[in-house]
């Protein structure tokens, strides 16, 4: 008996995962893949609009969501405010990351159980590259998911991203002009120079994101308010003129070092347009993500 496998991928909105999917589809045209998108309803214009040009290029691509998930279970629509005050006005942290496991994972999960109801095994390809270091994708030890790394088989290296994107007609997402990956509009591993961004691109979501730090104003108590910066960081002290001229500066300083070294290293080529902020955790010396989940921002 032929074994069943559905093979799933994944797209954030960011370049490796979008790079993995024309990959996929190039190098192994006799597999039938199925894309899918987890919509959290709080992405960037530029993100959806990316997802679209992708859609042209892949052809259908799956919009999860957990307001349509809440639907399923009969529970109702519920968007983040909605689950904000289910885990008790505790904004999301590095901590606690309940958001992903809401608003990506849990939707994922019910969209692949029909498939797996049906008696199917699921491949779930992942674009974690050849020159990362070791970390794993989706995985569960409850369901029949297996995690597939075609970039490390291939050994597929980040300057290769650039060039499977370009050779299929597309350009990096406009949102590395000023962000280093994608996720959430208030998403906390944002750095401060990206919220000053936000605020700025966007103002619309930057109030959006300051109003869930509010939290129900009739139920928190005094001193437990949440920030998405950190304990004591509201986002409207980035509305002060001089605290953004001082992270905007910080920041200028950052870059000029890294882009000092990156010329005495030769590590790296000169890109156009999108260097600065492609690079940001470089520049700020952190791991790839800074640590984020790549189911948010590859």
């Amino acid at each position: 008996m032929t074994e069943k496998v559905k093979h799933v991928l994944g797209l954030s909105g960011g370049k490796d995962s979008s790079a993995l999917a024309l990959f996929v589809k190039e190098t192994y045209p006799e597999l039938d893949v199925e894309y899918f998108f987890t919509d959290t309803g709080y992405e960037l214009p530029e993100t959806n609009e990316f997802i679209d040009q992708l859609e042209e290029k892949l052809g259908y691509i799956h919009r999860l969501n957990a307001r349509s998930l809440n639907n399923i279970e009969g529970r109702g629509e519920k968007d983040f405010a909605h689950l904000l005050k289910e885990h008790g006005n505790y904004l999301p942290s590095q901590r606690d990351r309940w958001c992903t496991v809401q608003m990506k994972l849990k939707p994922f999960e019910q969209w692949l159980d029909s498939f797996i109801k049906d008696g199917y095994k699921i491949k779930n390809y992942v674009g974690i590259r050849a020159d990362e270091p070791e970390r794993v994708g989706y995985m569960t030890i409850e369901k029949p998911i297996e995690s597939v790394f075609p970039f490390r088989e291939h050994g597929i290296v980040r300057s290769d991203i650039e060039n499977i994107l370009q050779r299929n007609g597309l350009e990096l997402p406009e949102y590395y002009k000023w962000r280093s990956r994608s996720g959430c509009t208030f998403c906390f591993y944002q750095r401060k120079i990206e919220w000053v961004k936000l605020m700025e691109k966007h103002p619309d979501l930057f109030e959006e994101a300051k109003a869930f730090e509010k939290g129900d104003d009739n139920n928190t108590t005094v001193g437990e308010r949440f920030y998405w910066m950190g304990q004591g960081q509201p986002l409207e002290t980035l509305e002060d003129p001089a605290v953004q001229k001082r992270i905007i500066e910080n920041h200028e300083k950052k870059v000029a070092r890294f882009n000092k070294k990156k010329r005495r290293n030769a590590l790296l080529g000169d890109f156009e347009g999108y260097c600065e902020f492609n690079e940001l955790d470089d520049i700020y010396d952190e791991a790839e993500g800074g640590g984020a989940c790549v189911t948010c921002y590859k």
